[in-house]
């Protein structure tokens, strides 16, 4: 007869009762049940620890935000940051908690939006928090929790490193939720968050909350990419694709699995017959049909997204009733009502309005930003059907779909067209499916002639998505580290950074026994202070005395009487020295001597663990030790002896700007070579430091540059970039590119007031990507106030004035 569960087996349920009754009353006001991860997740962070929740787009992850958000305000004053990597997400993700939790308790910093800074749960992007930590900012104060959403952000090369930055250098207290889409080495990202942050639980689901299923388009037969039939293996290519697109792939006639099947451009496997492929607008209509909207086709250009877009114009295809068309004309209305009438021609506004009320829309980086919150609006809400979008739609805010389709499975990367990753392939088909409305999502790929089924089907059933660390040492990173901690130990926070973990692990674990050491020592040296006197020296008498006794014992192999006099003498005269130390006195010498010993046997194991990290290859290291030596080379850092520095005046300048050109930008201030420009000259030169041209081809503009003082300034500021690009090389750094004046002309035009046409014409530039840089200008004139002396500072204060006005002064709302 079963006697029921033993008393042990009922306290530990009891026990597991207990510590999540917080996770059960925050389900309890739930419209749906948990998944298991977020069980799992909602668990560890009821127990105080933090976690890394890497799960499929569109599974739920930021529930388990939330649930840390729920445990925070839960306490008196405990306080929660959400980071996002871009402004949408950030305003789109405040919007949703302000609805939750009211106007007062959430805050919103984005840079160019400030919003309550001192609310409970403030939303902002990665790089403000981390300037934030860099300034020791009070707002800091009872932070509990932060939250890293898309965390995987980490492995962008021009980003990356900040998210490794924050992690780094929070306060130890704070609890970490990060977010990552489904990567292959979660585990030992995991593995490096445990190190470095201490207790972290690694959740990792693999499961889409909506099933997908894979669709090849041949001309214009949808067939399934795998075999469905019972008998058939999970990942084998459906036999009638093969039939449809000229039998078997080349490999599988020799009798072989595939081998390689990548020729250029990837997948090519040049045989069969040529295919006609299906326009935009007839496969839009074939999917109305096939009730499988709404849609987000995956263009790999601006262009193709704005051209599908024309296309279904063209056709004549309407995808909306007469009561949505009302409410699209209603919303696109109320989000550009404060856009100027002469502009809204300019920015092609009758022709994407008539595009909305069919239901059909592009969404790219060169859409002005108010066009692209409607794009996002109206598609969460189910109204547009259609959407012509490039791969940053699948990074960004949450747009699910019920199909998504792929035009081509390769991109331009900006140098060649190179096949997709399988990890961007799972990206953009994560967005087919929307929960708790689709049974299952739809991926359609286009079938163009040449592709190998083979390897189109080893792309889709892979779901390899690599973590791999983008961070280095910048300049400004190593003036703020060495100001916080010296240069010494920013050395050893650096040899903790995921670059260096995933180089040598080990190096990781040693540097963080080291980190952990110092921080005993630094307490056995409080613990020895003595009110007399210098108690290490003291110290050092007492083991110097002990060492010369030890090796005087009566009886040793030593035969020479001389030296054994010679030795009693030494004895004596330490001993002598240490008498007359003033800690010799102290009451308390001997309690002090304890902990001298303590700090000296921990001193000596500690420098031979400094000595194991340095005999190893420690890339980043290295890097650092190059960026200080550029830095000690040009005076923003001051050599102290030891090894150690401090920061200079002109250090303390580049503390306070961030970016590419940080060095050049503290060196151009150093030396005055702005000083004389017009507000709307400095704007040009602002633009001038950061604009990257998109293409090789950018306009010669260099005979309408702006007269006067900006010429030499120009000239001066290019010199300034070759002396620098010279000292880099020489330390073995790598260079940087010549700042371009391409858009100088334009920023001058703007800021001097110019009409929106006439600027956007002479950038050759879309409207988006027109605001993008205005706001990368801003930010650089706001670095240039809070670092230039006071006159230039009044100048960067006008030429933000002027640089934000119409469609830049609306995009920062």
């Amino acid at each position: 007869m079963s006697s029921g569960p033993s008393p042990a087996e009922r306290f530990a349920a009891a026990k597991v009762r207990s510590r999540s009754r917080n996770l059960e009353l925050f389900r309890a006001d739930l419209r749906f049940d948990l998944d298991p991860f977020q069980i799992a997740a909602g668990d560890a962070l009821d127990q105080g620890r933090s976690v890394l929740v890497a799960a499929p787009t569109g599974a739920g992850k930021t529930i388990v935000a939330e649930f840390a958000i729920w445990l925070a305000m839960r306490q008196p004053t405990a306080k929660v940051f959400y980071t996002t990597p871009m402004k949408a997400l950030s305003n789109q993700k405040y919007s949703e908690l302000v609805a939750v939790y009211g106007e007062s308790e959430v805050g919103l910093l984005t840079g160019d939006t400030n919003v309550n800074p001192r609310a409970r749960v403030v939303v902002m992007t990665t790089e403000v928090l981390r300037n934030m930590i860099y300034a020791d900012s009070d707002l800091l104060d009872d932070l509990a929790w932060v939250v890293l959403d898309e965390v995987h952000y980490l492995a962008d090369r021009f980003r990356g490193a900040v998210w490794e930055e924050v992690i780094l250098h929070l306060p130890t207290e704070v609890r970490l939720v990060s977010l990552s889409a489904t990567v292959s080495n979660a585990e030992e990202f995991g593995d490096w968050l445990q190190t470095v942050r201490g207790d972290t639980d690694v959740i990792v689901s693999e499961d889409r909350p909506v099933p997908l299923e894979q669709h090849v388009l041949v001309g214009s037969k949808m067939v399934d990419l795998f075999d469905s039939s019972g008998a058939a293996a999970t990942n084998r290519v459906n036999p009638e694709l093969l039939r449809l697109v000229g039998g078997a792939s080349r490999s599988e006639r020799n009798g072989g699995g595939h081998r390689g099947g990548r020729g250029r451009g990837g997948y090519h496997d040049r045989r069969g017959p040529r295919t006609e492929k299906l326009h935009r607008e007839r496969i839009a209509h074939m999917l109305d049909e096939r009730m499988l909207l709404p849609a987000i086709f995956f263009v790999f250009s601006r262009n193709g997204c704005d051209q599908g877009v024309r296309n279904v114009l063209r056709s004549g295809l309407s995808l909306t009733t007469v009561q949505e068309r009302n409410e699209i004309r209603e919303t696109a209305e109320y989000h550009c009502r404060t856009l100027l009438d002469e502009d809204l021609a300019v920015l092609g506004y009758w022709e994407w309005l008539e595009g909305l009320e069919r239901g059909v829309a592009a969404h790219h980086a060169g859409l002005l930003p108010a066009f692209k919150e409607v794009v996002e609006d109206l598609f969460q809400r189910k109204l547009l059907k259609v959407v012509f979008a490039t791969e940053t739609l699948a990074l960004g805010v949450n747009m699910p779909a019920r199909t998504v389709v792929l035009e081509k499975l390769e991109k331009f990367n900006g140098e060649a067209r190179v096949p997709i990753t399988p990890g961007e392939y799972t990206q953009l088909t994560g967005r087919a499916g929307r929960r708790g409305i689709d049974v299952e999502g739809h991926s359609v790929i286009q079938w163009s002639d040449g592709l190998d089924p083979q390897a189109v089907a080893s792309l889709a059933s892979r779901r390899t998505y690599p973590l791999n660390s983008s961070f280095k040492p910048t300049y400004n990173m190593a003036v703020n580290l060495i100001d916080q901690f010296g240069r010494q130990r920013t050395r050893e926070v650096l040899e903790t950074s995921f670059a260096q973990f995933q180089a040598d692990r080990s190096v990781v674990d040693l540097a963080r026994k080291v980190r952990s050491q110092q921080e005993s020592l630094d307490g056995y040296q409080q613990a020895m202070q003595c009110h007399l006197g210098d108690f290490t020296e003291y110290a050092a008498l007492r083991r110097e005395l002990s060492d010369l006794e030890r090796t005087n014992v009566p009886g040793g192999r030593e035969a020479s009487h001389g030296a054994r006099a010679e030795r009693q003498a030494a004895i004596t005269e330490v001993r002598r020295r240490m008498q007359r130390h003033p800690c010799h006195a102290c009451p308390d010498r001997e309690a002090h001597a304890r902990w001298s010993e303590r700090w000296y046997k921990l001193k000596r194991a500690n420098d031979k663990l400094v000595q194991q990290i340095r005999s190893r290859t420690g890339a980043v290291a290295t890097t650092f030790d190059r960026v200080t030596d550029v830095l000690l080379q040009l005076g923003y850092l001051v050599d102290t002896g030891n090894g150690e520095a401090t920061v200079a005046a002109g250090g303390r300048r580049l503390q306070r700007i961030y970016g590419e050109r940080d060095l050049l930008v503290a060196e151009c201030l150093e030396a005055g070579v702005w000083k004389d420009l017009t507000p709307a000259q400095l704007a040009a030169m602002a633009a001038t430091i950061v604009y990257q041209p998109r293409r090789e081809d950018a306009p010669g503009t260099e005979h309408a540059l702006p007269r006067g003082a900006f010429r030499p300034a120009l000239d001066e500021t290019l010199n300034i970039w070759s002396r620098l690009d010279d000292i880099e090389r020489d330390a073995r750094l790598a260079g940087s590119q010549p700042p371009t004046p391409a858009a100088a002309v334009g920023m001058f035009r703007w800021a001097s007031g110019s009409a929106l046409d006439d600027v956007l014409r002479t950038l050759d530039l879309p409207a988006g990507d027109f605001v993008r840089w205005s706001k990368q200008v801003i930010d650089l004139l706001d670095q240039i106030r809070n670092a230039g002396d006071d006159d230039l500072a009044q100048t960067a204060r006008r030429a933000t004035d002027a640089v934000r006005r119409g469609i830049v002064a609306y995009a920062a709302v």
